[in-house]
């Protein structure tokens, strides 16, 4: 995986950030989701190179070999706030200043607040299978606490800790085929240790206590991505199904907001790298 791209250990004060970063050109930064590591992209990161870009992929705090600091009662040191920030550094240690910016699944959530928080950072800001978290909360129903009861379960105190580390092969299960061996390979052995997945749980009780209470904050201040928005969501998962068109919730937040689905499951950086690839090039060139 990532043949030609370098590998580093970015110390940002709370954190120790594992990245790969590779290429020449505009520098590009992609976030991946739950409960992947920075591997997720190892298909779409070679096409971006192709076309031109400098491409950054770091393992979230506490996700993958990235590590944070030990979790609190209010849960900030997991918060989107708190990880973006160490973007923010990670991205500056490697000389960029500004930069275009993708984040999927709970790394959508991280960009969301890296585009709102820096946003002389972010030139342009692509969210792929999210909305924010504010916006899956005013709208549930039976159906999204049917589907979505995860991350519900994964806000609860130290019972879910138990359960997954009990045995986290049979909580997460993937396939080295559609995902790729040594990506599969990776992420297993993450999906193994337990401090990364109290990083992972604390990542979703964050983002039912601070980070709503930042999104909260955000739309009574009317706060907004300033940059142009680009949202990809998967037809083959329940995102348009549960919602209608994602567009129209985003453009609350990102008023340049365009996009489409892609003809994928939910893991889109494994499952189409090729689509996905294409419409972020496209985008961060424009």
């Amino acid at each position: 995986m990532f043949e030609g791209f370098k590998t580093e250990q970015v110390q940002t004060g709370e954190a120790s950030v594992f990245v790969r970063h590779g290429g020449e050109g505009p520098p590009a930064l992609l976030l991946h989701g739950h409960p992947r590591t920075s591997a997720t992209w190892h298909r779409v990161a070679p096409l971006l190179v192709e076309r031109g870009f400098t491409v950054v992929c770091p393992d979230l705090r506490g996700y993958g070999r990235s590590r944070g600091p030990a979790p609190t009662a209010d849960h900030s040191g997991h918060s989107k706030r708190a990880v973006a920030g160490d973007m923010v550094a990670v991205m500056r240690s490697l000389g960029h200043a500004r930069f275009a910016l993708a984040g999927h699944d709970r790394g959508g959530a991280v960009a969301l607040r890296l585009a709102l928080d820096h946003p002389h950072a972010v030139s342009r800001a692509a969210f792929i299978d999210c909305l924010p978290v504010t916006e899956h909360l005013s709208r549930i129903t039976a159906e999204f606490a049917t589907q979505w009861w995860h991350w519900f379960f994964f806000a609860q105190p130290d019972v879910p800790d138990r359960v997954i580390n009990a045995d986290p092969d049979s909580w997460y299960p993937g396939d080295p085929r559609s995902m790729g061996q040594e990506n599969y390979d990776e992420w297993r052995e993450a999906t193994r240790n337990p401090d990364v997945v109290r990083a992972m749980l604390e990542d979703y009780r964050a983002g039912l206590t601070v980070d709503r209470h930042h999104e909260e904050a955000d739309r009574a201040g009317g706060t907004r991505v300033r940059c142009p928005a680009l949202i990809l969501w998967s037809l083959r998962d329940d995102l348009e199904e549960l919602y209608g068109d994602p567009l129209e919730i985003w453009r609350r937040w990102a008023p340049d907001a365009r996009g489409h689905g892609i003809d994928s499951g939910h893991h889109v950086a494994e499952e189409a790298p090729d689509a996905l690839a294409a419409s972020l090039g496209d985008f961060f060139g424009g």
